[in-house]
């Protein structure tokens, strides 16, 4: 019968990973099986009441040593998780201080730049207001100038007025002494 160690078993499980060793293996599992076959063949001399006592105690052993190694594992699994959730937690504060260390100049420049526009708004609305104010003005000037405009057209036309009356009264005291002094040597 075939005796695995658990080295061997380990063994050939790394070694059945990676077609590299599998030359070595089949060379180690040929020299186990010779090594095997001739206790085989030494305990074979032993009674069979004899042999089971001794696998009995061998599978005794080897279900203990199972169980020891399976704690084992366990144990290591644990302490594994234990530093990997140590090692996260470090990791997220790391990657959390540089995500802050990267946005502080980010959000610094964003914040100057929001200022500036800021300040470029309030000039904007500040010429808006004095250009709103200077149309006023214009507006207010236009007025002005269109009522002062049609003041001055009726004041001219009313001195047209006065004008035309003023010549036709000359007028007519100008036809009106050779009429008149016509009229007075009749």
């Amino acid at each position: 019968m075939l005796s695995w160690s658990p080295d061997s078993c380990l063994l050939i499980c790394i070694c059945g990973c990676s077609p590299v060793y599998r030359g070595a293996l089949s060379l180690s599992l040929f020299v186990q099986y010779q090594e095997d076959a001739s206790d085989i063949k030494d305990m074979s001399k032993y009674k069979p009441h004899i042999l089971l006592s001794q696998e009995n105690t061998q599978i005794r052993d080897l279900q203990q040593e199972n169980r020891e190694l399976w704690v084992s594992l366990e144990e290591h699994q644990d302490a594994l998780e234990l530093i990997m959730s140590k090692y996260r937690k470090q990791m997220l504060q790391l990657m959390v201080a540089k995500k802050a260390v990267d946005a502080e100049p980010v959000l610094k420049a964003h914040q100057s730049h929001s200022a500036e526009i800021e300040s470029q708004i309030d000039r904007i609305c500040e010429m808006g207001e004095v250009m709103r104010k200077a149309v006023q003005v214009d507006d207010d000037q236009f007025c002005k100038i269109q009522e002062k405009l049609a003041q001055l057209e009726l004041e001219n036309k009313e001195l047209r007025e006065l004008l035309s009356i003023s010549s036709e009264s000359l007028q007519v005291k100008k036809e009106n002494p050779v009429h008149t002094a016509s009229q007075g040597i009749k």
